[in-house]
């Protein structure tokens, strides 16, 4: 695991939500996830992934294939890094389930999110996120995204699911500073910031870390404000976060699995299509990305621009391979 845990960081500081690359006929690309997961780690320096997480097309793939896919990540980047597996359903069995095949496989962690469209009641809440906590022995991140899930998890629910000693942190996605410091005051519970404009707004109050989605892309500099920010240099952070401010606004013109495979691609780098009911980026929204990232001086993994990208084979050989070795 990731040397750069610590009490206020259970899982690192600077996480990614990992896409899980397909190949062109829609199944999972093992070996594409194990090198998008070194480049993550070894290049984009995050400290930990999330596996199987919303990002990761959770809703659309197996229980076979998580734990597989699981496994690979794990192989690839254990040693070096928190791999947290996504194992929140709106089944608390099959949940638990889940949880215990990701403690077998070796995983680090557990992200559980709200449970989705059956709306259960702040009771429910508690009891589904504390039976699937006390089902293993692993420290769980709780997710709270009302906006996806239609249930946000209440500041007074939060404070409640603190007392249980495997529920360590909670990955905000609520977008309100003002909750999420009502909480943190009263919890020893460590905010990871889910929302990546918000990223060092909720810095400011409190937050550990984030878990990124545009760290698949800019995690290195995420990381150089998340530096910059803890050493006393707001000034320095404050202008990483605005020069960003294209990326985290193109990756989120639609659903992020879209945009970020969509750059992916472009970069040459393991991604693949997406599966239905979600549908690939467009060339028109393809051209807004090159757009969005050229205005923030992003450059691919072998310092290209996105139209300059080369096959994912040369990638392979000439960035993934060397990450790796």
């Amino acid at each position: 695991m990731s040397g750069s845990t610590s009490p206020s960081a259970p899982f690192g500081q600077m996480l990614t939500a990992m896409v899980t690359p397909m190949q062109e006929n829609g199944d999972v690309d093992y070996d594409g996830a194990a090198r998008l997961a070194t480049y993550l780690v070894d290049e984009q320096r995050n400290d930990g992934l999330i596996i199987s997480g919303t990002t990761g097309e959770s809703p659309t793939t197996s229980d076979e294939e998580k734990d597989r896919l699981l496994r690979a990540v794990l192989d690839a980047v254990g040693d070096r890094a928190t791999v947290v597996a996504g194992v929140g359903t709106n089944d608390t069995r099959h949940s638990i389930r889940l949880a215990q095949n990701a403690e077998r496989a070796g995983a680090h962690g557990l992200l559980l999110v709200t449970p989705y469209y059956n709306k259960p009641p702040q009771e429910g809440l508690i009891r589904h996120f504390g039976a699937i906590a006390d089902s293993t022995e692993l420290p769980v991140m709780l997710y709270d995204i009302p906006q996806r899930t239609g249930t946000p998890i209440a500041s007074e629910t939060l404070v409640r699911l603190a007392e249980n000693p495997r529920i360590v942190a909670n990955k905000d996605a609520k977008d309100d500073l003002g909750a999420s410091s009502w909480v943190m005051e009263r919890t020893d519970l460590a905010f990871y910031c889910g929302t990546d404009i918000l990223n060092l707004p909720l810095l400011s109050v409190g937050a550990s870390g984030f878990v990124s989605v545009v760290g698949h892309i800019v995690g290195s500099d995420l990381h150089d404000m998340l530096d910059a920010y803890q050493s006393g240099d707001v000034a320095h952070a404050l202008a990483i976060h605005r020069r960003l401010t294209p990326v985290y606004t193109g990756i989120f013109r639609t659903q992020g699995v879209i945009t970020t495979k969509a750059v992916l691609n472009m970069f040459g780098l393991p991604g693949g299509p997406v599966r239905t009911p979600l549908a690939d980026a467009s060339p028109e929204l393809q051209a807004l990305l090159r757009e969005d990232l050229a205005a923030a001086g992003v450059k691919g993994p072998i310092g290209l621009a996105p139209h300059q990208a080369v096959p994912a084979s040369v990638v392979g050989v000439e960035r993934l391979t060397e990450g790796s070795a």
